[in-house]
């Protein structure tokens, strides 16, 4: 039996997480052995069930549970690209284009500042693909030959290279890019302004949340008070391993926390006209930069929330993530 589902039904994206109780486990196997029986998914989380991320909910869903709770890896679905650099592995996921409404929209609240509004239509024509993840430590060591992160094991802080590489500018990003495109013959890059929000807003999957996969900050995002600690010098404190918070509904992590991520626009205010594929303008000033971090209030989490940096600025809480 193939179903077909509504993905409105889901409080949070946890895949796999059929239940509804924020952890994956036997009881999802059984709940969704049962929907495929009976068809009744009144009471499911039926956007996480899709585990194969083929778009439909079938027995090789239960097979992808099963497998999970077993070995602790879901396949790749067929928007999943996979590469390797010297023994580092990353994946890029598949956001097909299409329409949404950029800046402050309802779901933000009375938060939004100035510069994201007024809220527009912008439409990307092309499908593109975005980092699974923020590149990491090990990825940036294994193009660069250095690490230039200030968490990092001779600063206290554990020597886990899978956290977000951090302490980087725009510039240094396009040396890094320049390098991982030479290695592969592919051609990476860093998102638009427009394809960031996008992603992080779930593409044609959003569910019209505040933050990259929730309205609870806590279960998508490492930020200020989703930290073991506040206390400097202490384990805990600072960026975390990737992937360790949940996605969002094209399956990113961490848009909305660990570290801000370079956009590859320079900054300018918005015009209310509607766009399409905007790049930003041709020079400017400061570069745009979005997305949480681990040292932010939660304002600073929120999908629409923006910012921009001097080209060769560097913070321990500004990292990236790539696109093609």
């Amino acid at each position: 039996m193939t179903c077909s589902f509504n993905a409105v039904a889901a409080s949070t994206t946890v895949r796999g997480d059929v239940t509804g109780n924020n952890q994956v486990d036997i009881s999802d196997v059984t709940a969704l052995i049962g929907y495929l029986l009976n068809g009744d998914g009144s009471s499911l989380n039926l956007a996480n069930a899709d585990c194969t991320l083929n778009g439909e909910i079938d027995i090789s869903d239960v097979t992808a549970l099963i497998g999970y709770l077993l070995n602790g890896t879901w396949p790749d679905g067929p928007g999943v690209q996979t590469f390797t650099v010297n023994g580092v592995t990353f994946k890029m996921i598949k956001v097909e284009g299409g329409t949404f409404t950029m800046g402050a929209t309802p779901e933000q609240g009375s938060d939004p500042r100035d510069d994201e509004k007024p809220a527009h239509q912008v439409t990307l024509t092309e499908d593109f693909y975005i980092g699974e993840t923020e590149v990491t430590q090990a990825l940036w060591l294994a193009v660069m030959g250095s690490n230039p992160s200030y968490f990092v094991g001779e600063n206290g802080y554990g020597d886990d290279l899978m956290r977000p590489v951090d302490l980087v500018s725009w510039n240094h990003c396009q040396v890094f890019i320049t390098k991982l495109n030479e290695m592969t013959g592919k051609t990476f890059r860093l998102p638009t302004e427009a394809e960031w929000e996008f992603a992080a807003r779930g593409g044609n999957k959003s569910l019209g949340y505040k933050y990259a996969g929730s309205n609870n900050l806590a279960e998508v995002a490492w930020y200020w008070y989703s930290l073991p600690t506040q206390t400097p010098n202490t384990v805990g404190y600072g960026t975390h391993t990737v992937a360790t918070k949940a996605p969002n509904e094209l399956g990113l992590y961490d848009m909305s926390g660990n570290v801000t991520e370079w956009c590859q626009d320079w900054y300018s205010l918005y015009s209310s006209e509607p766009q399409t594929n905007p790049t930003g303008p041709a020079t400017g000033t400061y570069l745009v930069v979005h997305g949480g971090a681990w040292g932010n209030q939660a304002t600073n989490c929120r999908v629409s929330y923006r910012g921009g940096n001097y080209p060769d600025t560097k913070y321990s809480s500004l990292g990236l993530r790539l696109a093609m």
